[in-house]
């Protein structure tokens, strides 16, 4: 593994400008005009979990695009706003419009999207110039050019952190299982690990996809979050709180639990990190609002 990186964290991924409604009595459908309670426009995307991971102290560059338009601008201003890198920023003199309006209970939520065509990212060109200890979040498809890019990752002394996001995939669909057996951490949620595997249960979903991958996490609302390496399953409760949004729960817990484990830290701590992160992001609307810092974690630990 590279000792002396340029950065702890790399991340790939576009912004999204969020606007998040809650208290909806119903989820929104044809024919109805539904009203929430409160509203908040928060920045979202990729954004979420670069400013979780600065908020606890990793050195993370966000290798993100932006354009001319409103969005873009909104974005900006956030950013300034929060001290992020930009030195991996590129400015398209276009619009590049990326919005999502979600519809968020207490249990879930659901998003209406829109993306403007982005420019291809030079992944490998970035990588390896930056040559960070992680990578978090390349492309999860079997497509051979995307267990290129692993096996480049893991050329340049870097590890690789995924999590899929919603899939519709199998794990029988082609060059998967390949990917799997590329990626150092593997981080879906309990509906994303169950539709990959088949599986009802999501102890037996990190079962199966820890045949291929060596370190697996599930994230499981609620209940909390589990881990399996091998034959090996941790378990770790969820943080008690009252749920508000969660809209980037996941992200917030990913940044967690790859905090920790910058650290050093045992896989029990790095899950607990991940549940106080991810459960703390639903108190208040938007997903970076309630993340905290390297402090209040910690006094939170203690």
């Amino acid at each position: 593994m590279n000792t002396n990186p340029s950065c702890d964290v790399l991340l790939f991924g576009d912004y999204f400008c969020d606007l998040i409604i809650t208290g909806l009595q119903e989820v929104p459908r044809l024919g109805a005009d539904v009203f929430g309670e409160a509203m908040e426009i928060a920045p979202g995307g990729a954004y979420i979990l670069t400013v979780a991971l600065h908020r606890l102290g990793a050195r993370v560059r966000w290798a993100a695009r932006f354009g001319n338009d409103l969005f873009s601008r909104f974005m900006l201003e956030q950013v300034a706003c929060e001290g992020l890198d930009t030195s991996l920023f590129q400015h398209i003199p276009a619009p590049l419009r990326s919005l999502s309006v979600s519809f968020s209970f207490a249990h879930d939520r659901g998003f209406i999207s829109y993306v403007d065509e982005f420019p291809p990212h030079a992944l490998q060109t970035v990588i390896g110039a930056q040559r960070p200890r992680w990578v978090i979040n390349t492309p999860f498809s079997g497509e051979p050019e995307f267990h290129a890019l692993a096996k480049f990752v893991h050329a340049q002394g870097t590890r690789l952190y995924t999590d899929c996001q919603y899939t519709t995939q199998t794990l029988d669909d082609p060059g998967l299982t390949d990917l799997l057996r590329l990626t150092d951490i593997f981080a879906p949620n309990q509906s994303e690990a169950c539709q990959l595997t088949g599986e009802s249960d999501p102890e037996r979903a990190a079962a199966r996809l820890a045949e291929y991958c060596p370190l697996v996490l599930v994230k499981c609302g609620a209940d909390g979050a589990l881990a399996r390496s091998g034959n090996q399953t941790w378990h770790s409760p969820a943080l008690k709180v009252d749920v508000v949004d969660t809209t980037g729960a996941g992200d917030s817990f990913n940044a967690g639990f790859l905090a920790a484990h910058l650290r050093g830290e045992s896989i029990e701590t790095c899950l607990r990190w991940g549940n106080i992160c991810g459960g703390l992001s639903t108190t208040r609307r938007g997903g970076t609002t309630a993340a905290p810092t390297l402090e209040q974690l910690e006094s939170l630990l203690a």
